[in-house]
């Protein structure tokens, strides 16, 4: 049985792709000579396992390699351009923000440690490490007024003592039914709502590349995109050049959408609202793990979080899951878990930020942190009032190092959305960019995301529409992009109906006490961990 998003000898090729990217390649080529001259394979394109079974001497080779690889140092440019600890992180913010809570030292979030801005030890844990805040590195800084939104005062740790334990089960409506949010909870449903129209308009498409979308849509005279993806009047040559994700087009096509169906895109948003119900906004990377062991299906998972999985039944703790043997950790899996923490801090870019950190750590590093990072805090800078999309994205960008190829990336694509009235040539020089970065890479990813945002300026139906059609990883991009559409529109009803009609308010799941749910009694949920700051 091949194991997709795990198996060693599939991973050496995207690792020594991960090493060319942060900087290690050149120490990495004697490596990857004695990789392919045992007759090792690239990384495959596009799939998570390569077609056949990997012979015993190969993988046993891949195993050695990989740890070869994880002990090549990234080159003293890349680590300062691109840090890891949150102290070195929140250095480089602008200097009007500084880092959460004000302070010049922050603890370092670790295995056994408190969150960012927990005092040392308030958990019975051993003291954290705590270094000094080094001088903000130079570098292109940040749109002017993107710290506007930055809160003052406590650190984003500092939060009231929760009273008792939340029920593991949530009663919900019968399908189909709604329950009337009360205002604090309007913002969040419409959130919740674009977030799963925009992951089922992308779904069909997902793994199809740009030049596939674009003919498919067409032929069914959906070009520009503006409406669900469909099968009919497409011809069948071209259904079998460009053929339809194979697991989401019986349930995300518009001929046989019957609620939302189940996607990773929704389940983390899920389990983020019940960790927050489990240890309220203190939690820490273990919670995180503890929780995902406890209710999230091992097959649920993919890349970065299908190995840091691995790495948690092999005994390993956070930050190590992140790290050991898993060339996925600059991927897209921690922005997609990002919104909740946005929703959660509304108004407050910081706090969101450093609750995604610890979040994202427990599974990726540098890049993949940052993609975190900027959807929290770009999700919570829409959720102040009066708000809007550019705002948001610039908020977002502040607290990113401004010269990691991620910052360079989102600033790349806001210009060119800026730059240029055809979405289609944005999305061509995005590709022409960035296209050596794998599908999955967060770094081309947010930087469609920034650009279809920016380029929409607020209009739900061509944010998400935009974030699909550019192609890449499309159902997590159109679902992250409907999400702060959708906060942004402030209500579900200003949704236009042909695309909150066929998801029925009913959502998918396996995890535990939600499948079935609305998105009415979630923002009802979601506001309760809002409230509670």
């Amino acid at each position: 049985m091949g194991l997709t998003w795990a198996q060693p000898e599939d991973l050496v090729g995207h690792e020594l792709r991960q090493a060319a990217e942060d900087g290690r390649g050149p120490a990495a080529e004697p490596l990857r000579r004695a990789w392919f001259a045992a007759g090792g394979h690239p990384a495959p394109p596009r799939a998570g396992a390569s077609p056949g079974p990997g012979r015993p001497e190969l993988r046993a080779l891949a195993d050695r390699l990989l740890t070869a690889l994880a002990a090549l140092p990234r080159p003293p440019s890349s680590t300062s351009a691109e840090p890891d600890p949150w102290p070195a992180i929140t250095a480089t913010w602008p200097s009007p923000c500084g880092p959460p809570g004000g302070t010049g030292a922050h603890p370092v979030a670790g295995p056994g440690t408190a969150a960012p801005g927990r005092p040392a030890g308030d958990s019975g844990t051993a003291p954290m490490e705590v270094r000094t805040r080094p001088e903000p590195p130079t570098g292109p800084e940040p749109p002017p007024g993107a710290c506007a939104l930055a809160p003052s005062g406590s650190a984003p740790g500092d939060v009231r003592p929760r009273t008792g334990a939340p029920p593991r089960g949530h009663p919900h409506p019968a399908a189909g039914g709604r329950t009337p949010p009360p205002p604090e909870a309007t913002r969040l449903e419409a959130a919740w709502v674009g977030r799963a129209v925009g992951c089922v308009l992308g779904k069909p498409v997902e793994k199809v590349p740009l030049a596939g979308i674009r003919a498919l849509a067409r032929a069914a005279g959906n070009w520009p995109l503006d409406d669900w993806f469909t099968a009919r009047g497409v011809p069948p040559a071209l259904l079998a050049a460009y053929p339809w994700n194979r697991r989401s087009a019986p349930t995300s096509l518009a001929e046989n959408i019957d609620g939302t169906p189940e996607d990773d895109d929704l389940n983390y948003p899920l389990l983020n609202l019940l960790l927050l119900q489990r240890h309220g906004r203190r939690f820490t990377s273990a919670d995180v793990a503890r929780l995902w062991l406890d209710e999230l299906p091992a097959g649920r998972t993919f890349t970065a979080e299908r190995i840091a999985y691995r790495n948690l039944l092999l005994g390993l703790e956070p930050p190590a899951t992140a790290t050991h043997h898993n060339p996925f950790r600059e991927w897209i899996g921690a922005l997609i878990r990002a919104d909740v923490h946005g929703w959660t801090h509304p108004g407050d870019p910081a706090g969101a930020a450093a609750q995604a950190y610890r979040d994202a750590t427990l599974t990726h590093t540098g890049n993949g942190v940052y993609a975190a990072l900027f959807v929290a805090a770009a999700t919570a800078a829409a959720g102040r009032p009066g708000a809007d999309v550019h705002g948001a994205l610039a908020a977002g960008l502040a607290v990113v190092p401004p010269r990691s190829r991620l910052a360079e990336a989102v600033r790349f694509g806001i210009r060119e959305a800026h730059a240029h009235r055809d979405f289609d040539e944005v999305a061509d020089r995005l590709h022409h960019r960035y296209g050596h970065y794998h599908w999955v890479h967060a770094v081309p990813n947010t930087a469609l995301i920034a650009a279809a945002l920016t380029h929409a300026d607020g209009d739900f139906t061509h944010s998400i529409c935009r974030a699909v059609s550019g192609g890449w990883d499309t159902d997590s991009n159109g679902a992250t992009a409907g999400a702060l559409a959708g906060l942004l529109a402030g209500s579900p009803d200003r949704i236009p109906h042909r695309w909150t009609a066929p998801l029925k308010n009913r959502l998918a799941t396996s995890v535990p006490g939600f499948d079935g749910i609305g998105f009415d009694a979630l923002a009802h949920l979601t506001a309760q961990e809002a409230a509670r700051s």
